[in-house]
């Protein structure tokens, strides 16, 4: 027990340490929230890629494939993909035009974009932020539960108690700027870690051969296209699409484009970035590969792949830091991911509706509140432990993709649409991605959320903003 509380209390003085040192810079909202645009391109890279990341890619990523092969790494080959698009054709807009609006949330961003003096784009922003994001971070918390669980063989309950007591203290101090650094230092101990474990592991089960008879033995596929009927490579197409499309719109990774010093540096932090992306995504599989060999007879949590692993490998002191790691990756997740939503509810919300004129020092009262507020709420989700981290995290990521990312698109490419055509793709979006699990049951081909969702939110987006063209140009003339 001693090795693990030094090296946990090891951890967390380095991360307090950071959250110290770049502690002064931050004086106004603008600073908390985007860092006042002064990122360099590593700090931009691992800020977006480690805050993407979280335990999903150590728990949830591993376990599908333990579970259901190699045909399940097409969720990886479309998540490298889309997020390099992302960095493509989102990053360098992106960039440009919230600087030229001086909008530090997607909300604000939308709201100038379209001259919407209406206020409704910010509050169906807020209102479905507030959804899908507390079901996002419920999903970190109880990873954190699942892993101290793990560790201390504490109960569940106690468990996710801790990690929120970690989680607040860090977000108050810090800010955007801090949870960069610490991005930064996660990223690259996680991506040690990750990479570590299957080459020490591999030898143990007999190498790749020990891998293809253990597959076989339990009659799991080592194919990534086990045939070539239409089926499959619909599922194939699904699988690509199901996650990658999603990156369009999540708040917490493209507001990390947001903050990069200089546009010319993001081709830079694409190449970094994207590196870290497909080494992680890699190893997390070959973890999940390496699982079917090592737990021959299987695991009552298959979520605990990663987990198990290293404890049966590793010295308790290791393996303490490295579930550190896998603690800390999901804590700058889920900080990520609550300091977005408190900002958006602070300043679509609370400023918008209440109090108009508020202070910078006011404000940030307001979204250290709406921290605490959030953090409670996604608490009682987790405790309630309703499904698997895998799956909150699908649904979550599915919703703000749905609602958000066509409309990102259609602000940074097209003139056509217009602030009509805006509410109609958020509020499609979010509402195909809440009722289309209940629908895709009946379906013999299981189709990810994100494709109807996407495809329909651009539909909605369109046909408004077409039916709605004389009304909005006549009053844009009048003002």
């Amino acid at each position: 027990m001693t090795h693990e509380l030094l090296a946990i209390a090891i951890y967390v003085a380095i991360l307090f340490l950071i959250g110290f040192l770049s502690y002064r810079k931050q004086q106004t909202a603008n600073d908390f929230l985007i860092g006042g645009r002064s990122l360099n391109y590593w700090l931009t890279a691992m800020a977006a890629h480690a805050s993407d990341m979280s335990s999903w890619l150590f728990m949830g990523f591993p376990a599908v494939i333990f579970i259901g092969g190699l045909f399940n790494a097409w969720f990886a080959v479309g998540l490298c993909l889309f997020m390099f698009l992302n960095w493509l054709v989102v990053a360098p807009r992106v960039r440009i035009q919230t600087e030229k609006y001086n909008s530090l949330t997607f909300s604000s961003f939308f709201e100038s974009h379209f001259h919407d003096t209406s206020g409704m784009i910010r509050i169906f922003t807020a209102v479905i932020s507030f959804i899908f994001y507390s079901i996002y971070i419920s999903a970190g918390i109880v990873g954190l539960g699942i892993l101290v669980q793990s560790l201390f063989g504490i109960d569940y309950h106690i468990g996710i108690s801790v990690g929120i007591l970690v989680v607040i203290p860090y977000l108050f101090i810090g800010g955007y700027t801090t949870l960069a650094w610490i991005d930064l230092f996660q990223g690259i101990f996680l991506l040690l870690v990750i990479i570590a474990v299957p080459l020490l592991v591999l030898p143990q089960v007999g190498g790749w051969t020990g891998i293809t008879s253990a597959a076989s033995a339990h009659s799991i596929s080592l194919s990534m296209t086990p045939n070539t009927h239409p089926k499959t490579l619909w599922m194939i197409f699904f699988s690509i699409c199901g996650w990658g499309i999603g990156y369009f719109g999540q708040p917490h990774i493209i507001t990390k484009f947001m903050g990069i010093r200089k546009i010319s540096h993001i081709k830079k932090s694409m190449a970094v970035g994207m590196t870290w992306q497909i080494i992680a995504l890699g190893s997390a599989t070959l973890i999940g590969l390496i699982g079917i060999a090592y737990f021959t007879n299987g695991l009552a949590d298959s979520e605990l792949v990663f987990v198990k692993m290293i404890e049966e490998v590793f010295h308790p002191f290791i393996i303490a830091l490295i579930l550190c790691a896998v603690l800390g990756a999901t804590i700058s997740t889920m900080d990520s991911q609550i300091l977005v939503l408190a900002s958006s509810l602070t300043e679509d919300f609370y400023k918008r509706i209440f109090h108009k004129n508020a202070t910078s020092k006011q404000l940030l009262w307001v979204s250290r509140l709406f921290i605490l507020l959030v953090t409670a709420f996604a608490y009682l989700i987790a405790f309630f432990k309703v499904s698997t981290i895998y799956s909150l995290v699908f649904f979550a990521w599915s919703g703000l993709g749905s609602a958000f990312g066509p409309l990102l698109i259609f602000c940074l490419y097209s003139k056509k649409a217009n602030k009509y055509g805006a509410w109609g793709g958020i509020i499609v979006g979010a509402v195909v991605a809440l009722v289309w699990p209940l629908i895709d049951k009946h379906l013999s081909v299981n189709i990810p959320t994100l494709v109807p969702g996407f495809l329909l939110s651009s539909l909605a987006i369109i046909a408004l903003s077409y039916f709605t063209r004389r009304k909005h140009h006549h009053a844009h003339t009048n003002h």
